[in-house]
């Protein structure tokens, strides 16, 4: 009887295949499993990049899949690193492993800058067969991805967040709860994150760690921003979408003017006034047409 799978195996299995196949010149993990602090637990993937002289097989084929086990669901997703594209793969017992596989001639020509960050919090090199990890040291010292924004970023972010609470509203008011709901809960939310990760730097130093894209939020983030957060999410209820949009307005704006005051720098109170006025204006309008 064979034995089940489990992530060691699928490790020493892709051990074992990178180095038998001569288009892969380096495989190397990331993610949870390569990392000292907070790492892996049972509901964790695995994470692998492989770079290879033949991306296009890992991308338009999957019967290579079968060498690691059965797998039952496979697809493709852009990943953050520029035009780079990640194969996900559900395996027997529910393991889930991403493979990205990068072209030589790209790491030849430089590592992407982007990848930065997720080689600081960690990577395990499996096989590297020309050395292309050579300078992931000095990569990772000299990109920075915590830090604070500039004028222009922090001003760009306020506009944005506040342009897209008016579009909110007026879907709201339109009776497109689905799109107003993800309007909320979905893009002003990652605004909201963004400002929230600002100050949580702003107050504890440019090296405080907030993750990315949530990762253990509840673990970080200020005890009185975390009071207010659930206010900002609704259930699928025009009334409800209009709180959570105005508690996640008024939180927005607590953070930015504490921000700009730390960073000296302009808060657009004149647009901040006016949006509060039509967000009012569109919710009595919304109320009224019932």
């Amino acid at each position: 009887m064979a034995s089940a799978l489990t992530y060691d195996l699928l490790i020493e299995r892709v051990h074992r295949w990178s180095i038998s196949r001569n288009d892969i010149r380096l495989a190397m993990m990331i993610g949870s499993r390569a990392r000292t602090e907070r790492p892996a637990d049972p509901y964790s993937d695995l994470d692998l990049i492989m770079v290879t002289t033949r991306p296009d097989v890992y991308i338009s084929t999957v019967d290579w899949l079968s060498d690691f086990g059965t797998h039952h669901i496979t697809f493709l997703e852009g990943t953050a690193v520029g035009s780079l594209v990640e194969r996900r793969v559900l395996f027997d017992g529910g393991l889930d492993m991403d493979f990205v596989p990068i072209p030589l001639q790209t790491v030849r020509a430089g590592w992407p800058l982007e990848i930065a960050g997720v080689l600081a919090r960690g990577y395990k090199v499996l096989v590297d067969k020309d050395n292309l990890t050579a300078q992931f040291p000095v990569l990772v010292t000299e990109v920075s991805t915590n830090r604070v924004p500039t004028q222009e970023e922090f001003h760009q972010l306020v506009s944005d967040f506040l342009y897209h609470a008016v579009w909110t509203a007026k879907k709201l008011c339109r009776g497109e709860l689905w799109t107003a709901k993800m309007g909320c809960d979905g893009y002003l939310k990652r605004q909201l994150l963004q400002m929230i990760e600002w100050r949580q730097r702003l107050s504890k130093g440019t090296d405080f760690d907030t993750w990315h894209e949530g990762r253990f939020l509840d673990q970080w983030i200020a005890p009185d921003v975390l009071e207010e957060l659930p206010f900002t999410f609704a259930r699928y209820n025009r009334d409800e979408v209009w709180a959570a949009l105005s508690a996640t307005v008024d939180l927005f704006h607590r953070l930015g003017v504490e921000a700009a005051e730390r960073l000296d720098y302009l808060y657009p109170a004149a647009g901040d006034a006016y949006v509060s006025q039509l967000l009012v204006k569109y919710r009595t309008q919304c109320a009224a047409d019932g």
